[in-house]
C-alpha cells in the first residue's frame, strides 16, 4: 500500500455571530494515510470555554457536515476515527487511520443556540 499525503485545508479564521466570537486555526495541516492527526481551534471563555467546539467537514459542492459536536458526540454516520475534546479555551478534532476521503475543509464553530440546535459560525477564506 503507498502512502501518500493528504492535505487538510482549515480555515484560517472563523468569526461566530455571538459576542463577536473569533475562532483562530492553523491554515492546514498535512499527514499521510492511516497516520493519526490533530487539529486545534483555539477561541475564549465566552466561546469554547463555556460552549464546547462543534467540528464540520466541507466537501466541495456540499452542505457542511456535523463531524462531532460541543459534548464530543458523533451524529449517526460519522465514523468513530472522528473525535473532539475540548481543554480550557481550545477544542481538538483528531483523526486516526486518516483516510483519502478525509480530505476536505474543517471548520470549527460554536453552539450558540437552544437545546440540541446549533448554529454554524461564519467563516472567512
Amino acid at each position: 500500500m503507498a502512502w501518500s499525503p493528504l492535505l487538510l485545508t482549515l480555515l484560517a479564521h472563523c468569526t461566530g455571530s455571538w459576542a463577536q466570537s473569533v475562532l483562530n486555526q492553523l491554515p492546514s495541516v498535512l499527514g499521510s494515510l492511516g497516520q493519526r492527526i490533530t487539529i486545534s481551534c483555539s477561541g475564549s471563555t465566552n466561546d469554547i470555554g463555556m460552549l464546547g467546539v462543534n467540528w464540520y467537514q466541507e466537501l466541495p459542492g456540499k452542505a457542511p457536515k456535523l463531524l462531532v459536536d460541543g459534548t464530543g458526540n458523533r451524529p449517526s454516520g460519522v465514523p468513530d476515527r472522528f473525535s473532539g475534546s475540548k481543554s480550557g479555551n481550545s477544542g481538538t478534532l483528531t483523526i486516526t487511520g486518516l483516510q483519502a476521503e478525509d480530505e476536505a475543509d474543517c471548520h470549527c464553530a460554536t453552539d450558540h443556540g437552544s437545546g440540541s440546535s446549533s448554529r454554524y459560525s461564519q467563516c472567512l477564506r
